[in-house]
């Protein structure tokens, strides 16, 4: 029952209330801001919670007035407003109730790699990369690039950014998977559309304390950088993979010019990588049916369809489909797949509740 889950976090806010007028507790700062905060968090359901539970007693009342002569037709009005008066603040409870995920304001790492498709996944990249990065701007997020590799025709074979603001972690958490997209390629002279795939990986940023690694645990090897790095880069072994024996993962990292720098960046990103494993982890055990993140990069293995010929984006989880690609691509339409991807999670958590 519904109430039954209400009445404790009433009980609990009346102590707090109780707890922060005790001396012992007012001349304790660490202990007065640590009950302060929690009674500020449990505040507006508290408040919803005892008019939820008011407004079923006015329920009852009025049922009891129903057969009186003069009172019943008021109470059959009253009635009316009271039930809807429930069902609005039932689903306001509800939503309140769904646990909060601790990494929903965290900074992210994103990182888009390309799958199959050669070039095209690779240009598809760089595209997808910009979506977010105007997105991103839009919230006033900041974006710092921390590792790349382009390809030849202007793309990317993968690409890691640091993506900075406020509520990043809970805007793009169900980013993560394998995109497909379908369109003709500038390349392509006979116009034939080609299905390219690109997989993208959303990761909290995680502090030192959340995920401890034992230097024993990993393995570091330093070689020479390729690519365009200028002629430092290049002839020096700076470059740094590092390798979490227990787990397998590996982060390599080739971008600057000093070793400490490189070694620096992937172990941040080796422990976001780390903290993710377990994160799927968990959730594999309490929901054998959530679908990790990133597959093969093969084009079976979708959650969304960009198809531009028919300017058509569809996002196969929650069978969305839009016709308004090109906007979304510029960043501004991003929210239009984002927020129901929000709204089916909040709503299959507020089916776990009952009355």
């Amino acid at each position: 029952m519904l109430v039954e889950k209400l009445k404790p976090i009433i009980a609990r806010y009346e102590e707090i209330t109780a707890l922060l007028l005790n001396p012992e507790i007012t001349s304790n700062i660490a202990k007065l801001t640590e009950l302060s905060k929690e009674q500020s968090d449990i505040a507006i359901i508290a408040d919803k919670a005892r008019e939820y539970i008011a407004t079923l007693q006015s329920i009852q009342d009025n049922k009891m007035l129903l057969e009186d002569k003069e009172l019943g037709e008021l109470a059959k009005e009253e009635l009316k407003s009271l039930e809807e008066t429930k069902t609005q603040l039932k689903e306001e409870i509800k939503l309140l109730l769904i646990p909060k995920d601790p990494n929903d304001n965290k900074n992210i790492y994103l990182e888009i790699r390309a799958g199959t498709g050669g070039d095209e996944a690779g240009i598809f990249v760089g595209d997808l990369f910009k979506a977010y990065c105007r997105y991103a701007d839009l919230q006033k997020w900041k974006v710092e690039i921390i590792s790349s590799s382009e390809n030849n025709v202007g793309g990317y074979k993968e690409v890691i950014a640091l993506v900075k603001g406020n509520g990043a972690y809970s805007k793009l958490k169900y980013e993560g998977g394998t995109h497909r997209v379908q369109r003709v390629p500038e390349t392509e002279s006979q116009g034939r559309v080609h299905t390219s795939a690109v997989t993208v990986a959303i990761m909290p940023e995680v502090d030192d304390v959340e995920v401890v690694i034992n230097p024993n645990d990993l393995k570091i090897e330093v070689f020479r950088a390729g690519g365009h790095g200028g002629q430092c880069v290049n002839t020096t072994d700076s470059a740094v993979r590092i390798t979490h024996i227990p787990t397998g993962i590996s982060v390599s990292m080739q971008d600057e010019k000093s070793q400490h720098k490189n070694k620096d960046k992937a172990l941040k990103i080796l422990k976001a990588r780390i903290y993710e494993a377990e994160i799927k982890a968990q959730q594999s055990q309490n929901a054998q049916n959530r679908k990790v993140q990133v597959g093969s990069g093969d084009r079976s293995e979708r959650i969304r369809t960009y198809n531009y010929p028919q300017n058509r984006l569809t996002d196969h989880r929650i069978n969305l489909t839009l016709y308004s690609l090109e906007e979304i691509m510029l960043g501004g339409g991003l929210d239009q797949i984002i927020n129901p991807l929000i709204a089916n999670a909040q709503s299959q958590a507020m089916g776990n509740l009952t009355d």
